[in-house]
Formats: structure tokens, sequence, C-alpha cells
């Protein structure tokens, strides 16, 4: 299969869909890589490491997308790139197409076949947005604190205390791979924890990882009692594919405290506050009622190199299942087949179709 590889172009996007390691794979299994040029560059990979794993290095987009089968990506494709997208093409990228009936549409329209990675599922494991969730989660903590500083907006409060003060209270929300990595973070700081889940079996899990944390039963009245005293609230809910729950009401975040922190890592599906609306890493949060919102999108490109190294892990055995085998291995791959989210101009995904108002078809009738 003719394989290509575009440079990132969403807004300070530096990771890329695949590392000069896995080009190599690739080229093993007699595969042709194009890869656009400096498309690595924003993760440390040089076009000369492309060239030394066999990969070959073209000028533009337009030419990568022109001569390939196969688009690996990271984000989700811009309208500019779904413009070069078209039935021949296979589409293995991040989509999130719940919240995002243009792109949705796009790509429905040109009847371009897409794997998204954040719905290929291996029971109710997620082995593609795993590592960009351990990457995001981690990360979510470090963003709070930097955002408690007066100097950015914030109440003037360090996470961990020192002896004599108060530590910040950070409210999990959502005991899944993000809550659980945010959580390692700020347990780790010693930060005041408090993590919140809606399933009693996780819950017990969570309460024997982090003995000196409090871990509850969330429902609607645990939530207004926590966010209102919370000085950090990480917003990590995730309902595969689909829209996350508005967990945050706009009321709850008018109880919070003057110069506190909500970031919102589930805003990649719409987000879990009620304020929540995304953001960039150019301009990254926004206040209301005095409380500073963090809506990132793709919080992980921040760490470009980690998370593409973290990505391709990840995504490679997947990619080459399909190159190797093509979109017929999908009806054989049960983790391949939740992945498959559009395919002939129809909608394969049913949380994104419930969202959407849009028909939902069931891939193995298509198949």
């Amino acid at each position: 299969m003719i394989v290509g590889v575009p440079k990132e172009i969403k807004d300070n996007e530096n990771r890329v869909g695949m590392t000069p390691a896995g080009v190599m794979e690739m080229k093993k299994h007699g595969h042709t890589v194009y890869v656009q040029k400096n498309g690595g560059v924003g993760s440390g990979f040089s076009d000369e490491e492309y060239k030394k794993a066999g990969a070959q290095i073209l000028d533009t987009a337009e030419e990568v997308f022109a001569k390939s089968e196969m688009i690996v990506k990271v984000k989700e494709p811009q309208p500019v790139e779904i413009n070069m997208l078209n039935e021949k093409h296979l589409l293995f990228t991040y989509l999130h197409l719940a919240p995002d009936r243009p792109q949705t549409e796009g790509l429905l329209k040109n009847k371009v076949t897409a794997v998204a990675y954040e719905t290929v599922a291996e029971g109710n494991y997620l082995p593609l947005l795993a590592p960009m969730s351990e990457v995001a989660g981690r990360m979510a903590i470090f963003v709070a604190a930097y955002y408690l500083a007066k100097p950015n907006g914030g109440m003037g409060l360090l996470m961990s205390g020192v002896p004599g003060t108060k530590r910040a209270k950070v409210v999990v929300i959502g005991g899944g791979f993000v809550g659980t990595n945010a959580a390692k973070i700020a347990y780790g700081v010693g930060a005041d924890l408090t993590i919140l889940d809606n399933n009693i079996k996780r819950i017990r899990e969570l309460d024997l990882i982090f003995p000196k944390a409090k871990v509850l039963m969330s429902n609607t009245q645990v939530l207004e009692e926590e966010v209102k005293k919370a000085d950090v609230v990480i917003g990590a809910v995730l309902i595969p594919g689909a829209k996350a729950p508005k967990l945050v009401t706009k009321k709850m975040v008018e109880t919070m405290k003057p110069g506190s922190v909500i970031v919102d890592v589930a805003i990649d599906q719409g987000g879990c506050c009620e304020n929540s609306r995304p953001t960039k890493h150019s301009d990254p949060i926004f206040k209301v009622n005095d409380v500073i919102h963090y809506c990132v999108a793709n919080m992980p490109g921040a760490y470009a190199r980690t998370s593409t190294m973290a990505l391709t892990n990840s995504t490679l055995p997947y990619a080459l299942q399909l190159e190797d085998q093509g979109i017929k291995v999908v009806k054989e791959s049960p983790a391949l087949l939740l992945g498959l989210n559009t395919y002939k101009g129809k909608l394969t995904c049913k949380g994104a179709a419930d969202a959407l108002g849009i028909p939902y078809v069931d891939p193995k009738t298509l198949l």
C-alpha cells in the first residue's frame, strides 16, 4: 500500500503520525511511505532520519494526499485536508466526530473510509486513545499548577503547599486513563486529591492505588459539593465515540473560588463542563466568573516528541494490519470494526450518529 504522512496543520500541533522507526517497519512489510517535508521536525525527527528509514519526502500536503492510498495522521483533518480526501483514501487518525458536524459531513460527502484511533477497542480498553490520555492526564496537573500562580491569573496557591499551609484541593472527575494519570501526578506532588467516578468496581481499585486520597461515588450532590470546594477541577470523562456529558454546570462554576482552575481534558469530545469551548495552545484559556478554563483540544501536542513516540508504539500494529490486508481486515478484527467511523458515505459510529442526528449504518452490512 502507498502510505502518506502529512505535516499536521492544527494550531501548535507538533506531533506527527509516524516516527522514522514506524516507517522502517512499514518498509519491511513492502509498503511505500511518503512523508511531507519537515513533517516530523516539531517532534524532533528530521527529513534525513525519515529518508534513512526508507521514506520518500514530498514538498507539499497536496502531493502526499494525491499519491497516497492510506493517510496516517494525528489530529482530525482540517477543512483544507478534507477537500484533499476522497473515496480512494483510507484515513487513520483521531477524529472525534461527535461534537464536529462539519468534519463528519465532509468525510461523508467525500466518501472517505476513516478509522478513528479513539474508538478502536479491545473489550473495554481503548489502546490507541490510552497513550494520549496518559500524556493529557499527567499534563493537566502541570497546566493547573501553572495557572494557579498569581501572575498567570490564578489565586496564587502552590499546589503542594508548604508546612503550615493548605495544599491545593484537586478534584478529578472520572477514574479512567486520563483521570488516573492526572491523579498520579496530583498525588505525587502532595495535592489534596479527590477522585470521582460512578463505577463502584473502579472506585475500589482507585482507593487501593491512592490510599491517602478521597475516592467518592459521583452524583449531582457530590459534584456540587466537591466542585465548590475545589481549587482545581480536572474533567476526565469519556464515553467512547460519543459527546462527553456536561457534568459541571454553569451554576456549579459560579460557586467556585476566584482564581481557581478547570482543565477540561474531555474537550475533544465536547467537554464535560457546561462553559467549555475549544481553545488553542496559542490562546489556551478564558475566564468565566473569574474561574480559569483551560480547554485545549490537542493537549499532547505540547509534548510532541513524547506523544509521537507513544502514539506510534500503539498505532503501528493496527496500521500494519490495515496496510497488509486492506479494509477487509476490519471485518475480521472486532477492534478495528469499532474504529471504523465512516465508510462509502455512511456514518458507522453509533455514538457520533446519536450525537449528530445523522443515520447510523452498521458497518457489518457494508463490508
